[in-house]
């Protein structure tokens, strides 16, 4: 039915710029016999450039999407954020992450779920997971695995002087119905404990927060947001499916990197995307060379720029 959906999607956007381009046809066949120079012409001919302008872009969305053939690019997306070298500072710069991703989601319009977060007592998180929920929300965020990287002046420290942080995202599938992932319950220790996290009375005074270890590979997945026990290990065995597939599907490559990503040091040289606050501003994607310099809309979410020229990469070396 999913793969229903999309292909329904695909059909509908393709059938809509069909639709644009003949209205804009019909305005330039208008424009013929209207009197030159009349602001009736000069309105229309500024409509149809703009309408132009949409539909270029309206097009190249839809040729991207053709490049999302992985076997779960459709599927939704559980996105993790662990803080990295940078103490108190990389924590905060995980939680602007957190932020930055979660407005992302928003603008696809994906529905986003917090799974599982670990604040920091001095302030930041030191972890958080997300699950995302949207037609191709796994293939857009894919790529945004790895090391990211920010330079400012540190609102910690006492001297303003400079300080480099790193996070690092994870970003696996999310798994629905079926599978071929066998999970022997004699090979899970699951634990329960006091939620830490908002929630309100009933959540962080009852054992509803829930943490399963997968013994035979050392997976630990843990959920403290939903309101019930019952809810959060639904919630955390969905997350260790996904998790044990994707290590299953990076053993049948010969190539590790293609699913699992290289496993990167959360420290320096191993970003795959800077952000430098301080002495200049400018986000740069190591991997494309794509850059900007409008700091305060990346963090606001608008980071499809920077996934986009990841996908176009990938179709280059398809050619």
């Amino acid at each position: 039915m999913k793969e229903k959906k999309v292909m329904e999607n695909t059909i509908g956007s393709f059938e809509a710029l069909e639709k644009k381009v003949s209205d804009i046809s019909e305005m330039m066949e208008l424009c013929e016999i209207l009197e030159p120079g009349s602001d009736e012409l000069n309105s229309s001919v500024k409509s149809i450039e703009d309408d132009f302008a949409k539909l270029k872009t309206d097009i190249e969305n839809l040729r991207l999407t053709t490049l999302l053939t992985g076997k779960y690019d459709h599927n939704g997306a559980i996105l993790s954020i662990h803080a990295g070298t940078g103490g108190i500072d990389a924590q905060d710069w995980a939680e602007m992450l957190l932020r930055m991703y979660t407005r992302f989601c928003d603008s696809k319009g994906y529905q986003v779920k917090l799974i599982d977060i670990e604040r920091d007592t001095e302030g930041g998180i030191k972890t958080a997971t997300i699950s995302v929920d949207g037609e191709n929300a796994y293939g857009y965020l894919r790529n945004e695995k790895g090391v990211h990287r920010l330079v400012r002046i540190s609102p910690y420290n006492a001297q303003n002087k400079r300080q480099t942080s790193f996070a690092k995202i994870d970003v696996m599938p999310e798994i629905e119905g079926d599978t071929d992932i066998e999970i022997d319950p004699n090979d899970l220790r699951i634990d329960t404990y006091r939620a830490s996290g908002a929630g309100g009375q009933h959540v962080n005074k009852t054992e509803s927060a829930v943490r399963i270890t997968h013994i035979p590979t050392g997976v630990v997945v843990t959920c403290q947001n939903e309101r019930s026990q019952i809810q959060n290990r639904e919630v955390a065995m969905n997350v260790l499916k996904s998790r044990l597939l994707e290590m299953k599907e990076a053993q049948q490559k010969e190539d590790l990197k293609e699913l699992k990503g290289e496993d990167m040091l959360n420290a320096w040289g191993s970003q795959i995307r800077s952000y430098v606050f301080q002495p200049y501003t400018l986000v740069k994607d190591h991997r494309t060379g794509a850059e900007t310099s409008d700091v305060t809309s990346v963090m606001d979410g608008n980071i499809e720029f920077f996934i986009n020229e990841k996908l176009k990469q990938k179709d280059q070396k398809n050619d």
